[in-house]
C-alpha cells in the first residue's frame, strides 16, 4: 500500500529522500522512485519540481537502447553539483587546502602517498570481504561493502565483466582538484580484486556517478560458460 505524504510539513523530510534516493541508486525516472520510496508517481513529481527549481537536480531524457513506442520519452533526475553539495562532508575546503600546502613542500609524491595512505585501513577491509567471497561473487561483494562506508555502489554486469557505479563520492571537490585521489582508489580497487580495473568515469570530473570496469577473471569466465 503506497504511502502518500499528508501535510506541506512533510515536504522537505520527503524531499531530502527524494534525493537521496537519487544519490544512491544513480540517475532515475518518477515512476522508479515512486516505487522505491512508496509514493504516488504525482506526490514524486511535485518533489522533484522543487528539487529542480532549487538546482539540486537536473532533468533529462531517459537514454533507452531499444526503440521506444509512442508518446514523450521519460525524463530522467539526476543530482546537480549544488545537490551533491547537501551529502557532502564539512570539511572540503579544509582538505583542499592541506593539500596544497602538502604538494607546495612535499611536491607530487607527498599528495601520491597521501592519496595511497588514506586508503590503507579501507583495503584492508575490502580485501577480507572480497577474498572471502566465491571469485563471481567478488564484484557485488566489493560494491556492498563499499556502500556501507557510504559510497552509494552498485554493479551491473556485461558480457566481459561487471560495471561498478558509485552514486556518492564523499571526497568528489577535493578529487577535482587532485585527480591523485581517484586513482589511488582505482589502484586499491585492482589490488582487492586482483586484476586490472579501468575507470571510466568520476564524480569528480563532472560525470554523473564514478564508473569503474572491473573485466572478469579467467575462473570467472569459465564458470559463466560451464
Amino acid at each position: 500500500m503506497r504511502t502518500v505524504e499528508k501535510s506541506s510539513s512533510d515536504d522537505a523530510p520527503t524531499r531530502s529522500r527524494v534525493a537521496q534516493s537519487i544519490l544512491e541508486h544513480g540517475p532515475s525516472t518518477a515512476v522508479a522512485l515512486a516505487e522505491r520510496l512508496s509514493l504516488t508517481p504525482a506526490a514524486v513529481r511535485r518533489h522533484l519540481d522543487q528539487l529542480v527549481a532549487e538546482g539540486h537536480v537536473a532533468a533529462s531524457e531517459q537514454r533507452l537502447n531499444a526503440p521506444r513506442g509512442r508518446g514523450r520519452p521519460a525524463k530522467v533526475f539526476a543530482l546537480t553539483d549544488a545537490g551533491r553539495d547537501q551529502f557532502e562532508h564539512a570539511y572540503d575546503d579544509l582538505a583542499a587546502e592541506a593539500l596544497r600546502f602538502l604538494r607546495r613542500t612535499g611536491g607530487d609524491a607527498a599528495v601520491d602517498a597521501f592519496a595511497r595512505h588514506r586508503l590503507a585501513e579501507l583495503e584492508d577491509g575490502l580485501r577480507t570481504a572480497v577474498e572471502a567471497a566465491e571469485p563471481d561473487e567478488r564484484a557485488r561483494v566489493l560494491a556492498e561493502a563499499l556502500s556501507g562506508d557510504g559510497f552509494a555502489a552498485s554493479v551491473i554486469s556485461t558480457d566481459r565483466g561487471e560495471q561498478m557505479c558509485q552514486h556518492h563520492c564523499p571526497v568528489a571537490h577535493v578529487a577535482g582538484e587532485f585527480p591523485e585521489l581517484c586513482e589511488a582508489e582505482a589502484e586499491m580497487f585492482s589490488r582487492v580484486l586482483g586484476t586490472h580495473v579501468q575507470r571510466l568515469a568520476t564524480i569528480a570530473h563532472g560525470d554523473g556517478v564514478c564508473t569503474t570496469f572491473l573485466p572478469r577473471t579467467t575462473v570467472q569466465a569459465e564458470r559463466r560458460h560451464a
